[in-house]
């Protein structure tokens, strides 16, 4: 009996404990809830380079707190929010297409086909871009469910 309730009591921990083992499907890092770090997700598309936003033009979307460097940006954003938002939830995008998920830098993107992607770092970078099409293939097969693991 007593090994009936051990037995019942860790399964209820496994099925309650599993969805909150999942990942954000925003990348925000540990210690705040800012989308791409605090940058501008719309300026990589209106002036070609990442700009830091401000937390005077907050908007909060998929649970994680985006920032942007103007009004215009913000409205732009909360009007589409999935044509700037970076794909993969701004992780790496070469992880994802590799099956598992990082973190990304910012300052590691390109807009492929009106999509934004970041990557962990500038040489990540160059070796996603080698085959960017192919990866975003892959990433796209992998996405969402690297969050799971």
């Amino acid at each position: 009996m007593l090994k009936s309730i051990y037995a019942s009591a860790f399964l209820a921990f496994l099925l309650l404990s599993a969805p909150v083992a999942a990942k954000d499907p925003v990348y925000t890092g540990t210690l705040s809830n800012l989308a791409v770090s605090g940058y501008d997700p719309v300026a990589y598309f209106t002036e070609g380079k990442p700009v830091e936003g401000s937390a005077a033009f907050e908007h909060k979307w998929k649970g994680a707190t985006w920032r942007f460097a103007n009004v215009k940006n913000l409205e732009a954003f909360k009007t589409d929010p999935a044509a700037y938002a970076p794909q993969y939830g701004g992780y790496c995008a070469w992880a994802v297409s590799q099956g598992y998920t990082v973190s990304a830098d910012p300052s590691a993107w390109r807009i492929v086909g009106k999509k934004l992607y970041l990557n962990y770092n500038r040489e990540v970078q160059q070796n996603w871009e080698k085959d960017a099409a192919g990866n975003i293939v892959k990433a796209d097969g992998n996405w969402p469910k690297v969050l799971e693991k």
